[in-house]
């Protein structure tokens, strides 16, 4: 599976930006698609995640309730729709994939098996 996230950026906080990533391969459902973050100094740590019929997802709680993770299984894509931006989201995204058929079974296999190169993201006036 190769991956390749876009959609990063400049902007204020309050502001959204929306990331995308692009799989390919043929087995795109077969794995749950997350996003993970890791800000200057400090470690990667994870965003989100949704399984591979889309009908699951996992946020953490910093970004609970501002992010919404999607995927259009047809277009082997997934969405990070980030709102209400903080200076504290500024961060290189990366998405991942891997073969965990639900949220559990995604944690106990942490990290993802497959990585794409980050966009960086920052939040600032």
């Amino acid at each position: 599976v190769q991956l390749q996230a876009s959609g990063g950026g400049l902007v204020q906080p309050g502001g959204s930006l929306r990331l995308s990533c692009a799989a390919s391969g043929r087995t795109f459902t077969s794995h749950s698609m997350s996003w993970f973050r890791q800000a200057p100094g400090k470690e990667r740590e994870f965003v989100a995640v949704i399984t591979g019929s889309g009908g699951s997802t996992y946020y953490a709680d910093s970004v609970k309730g501002r992010f919404t993770i999607s995927r259009d299984n047809a277009r082997n894509t997934v969405v990070l729709q980030m709102n209400s931006l903080k200076p504290e989201d500024t961060a290189v995204y990366y998405c991942a994939a891997d073969l965990a058929t639900n949220v559990i079974d995604f944690i106990a296999r942490l990290p993802p098996t497959y990585w794409g190169r980050g966009t960086q993201v920052t939040v600032s006036s």
